[in-house]
């Protein structure tokens, strides 16, 4: 039975969309895309930041894909109490290399906004 006593509050995600950097090596020059939402707010310990676990699959170009694992950097204040996240590093390696990748989320709730 349900209990909404039991229930946990859930924190906040923001959503991640970019490209790799291009691959280009021995005439394969490729790169790939990526969209996804992060996990919720974790924080780090004994600090009032926070950060997002961030995982995904790229898309399938060149006849294969790449999948990454990581966290975002802590959060970015972009004004009127809302916030991004950065992220830099490389996805897996897959058909004998990896790529590089750097992006920012969008803003939590970008509608979440009181009107004055």
């Amino acid at each position: 039975m349900y209990k909404p006593e039991e229930c946990k509050e859930q924190k906040h995600v923001h959503e991640l969309t970019g490209s790799t950097r291009i691959f280009n090596e021995c005439s394969d020059c490729h790169n790939h895309r990526f969209c996804t939402v992060t996990g919720e707010a974790k924080y780090f310990p004994g600090k009032k930041d926070h950060f997002h676990e961030v995982k995904f699959h790229t898309d399938f170009s060149d006849k294969h894909f790449h999948e990454f694992y990581g966290k975002t950097t802590g959060a970015i204040d972009v004004g009127n109490g809302k916030h991004v996240h950065f992220i830099k590093d490389f996805t897996e390696e897959e058909d004998n290399h990896r790529h590089e990748f750097q992006a920012a989320t969008l803003i939590d709730s970008p509608i979440d906004f009181e009107c004055k």
